[in-house]
């Protein structure tokens, strides 16, 4: 799921502030500390093949986040796909997988522990 900014209704529009809210958002239950992670990723990444040997061979782990600049396209399990640009807000619920269209800066926040366990099976995947 993904909004631009300009789709997110403003609940504050004032002179000099204006606060945008997406409400229902994705859902925290079940999950416990959350991580803010920064991410630089070059166009062409693939995260697929970091991913296999995963359940479903995708990413379990839920992410909220904002789209500093470039683009990329996430899969979900049943087959969708969001197309995620700059100034995009968005969550990915469990079950995606996503590839880099341009180069792309991400902030995202994720549950810490599920999101660790799929960043050491990439890495693990990488050192071969």
């Amino acid at each position: 799921m993904r909004i631009s900014k300009s789709e997110i209704p403003a609940k504050i529009n004032v002179p000099g502030a204006i606060g945008r809210v997406a409400a229902n958002f994705g859902d925290v239950s079940n999950f416990s500390k959350m991580a803010g992670e920064y991410f630089s990723l070059g166009a062409g990444t693939d995260l697929g093949p970091l991913l296999l040997g995963l359940k479903d061979d995708v990413c379990h782990a839920p992410h909220w986040g904002y789209m500093l600049a470039g683009e990329l396209v996430v899969t979900y399990l049943d087959g969708t796909e969001d197309t995620c640009k700059e100034h995009d807000l968005f969550y990915w619920p469990p079950g995606h997988t996503l590839r880099v269209v341009e180069d792309a800066e991400v902030v995202l926040f994720s549950p810490q522990h599920e999101h660790g366990q799929v960043m050491d099976h990439m890495l693990a995947k990488m050192q071969g």
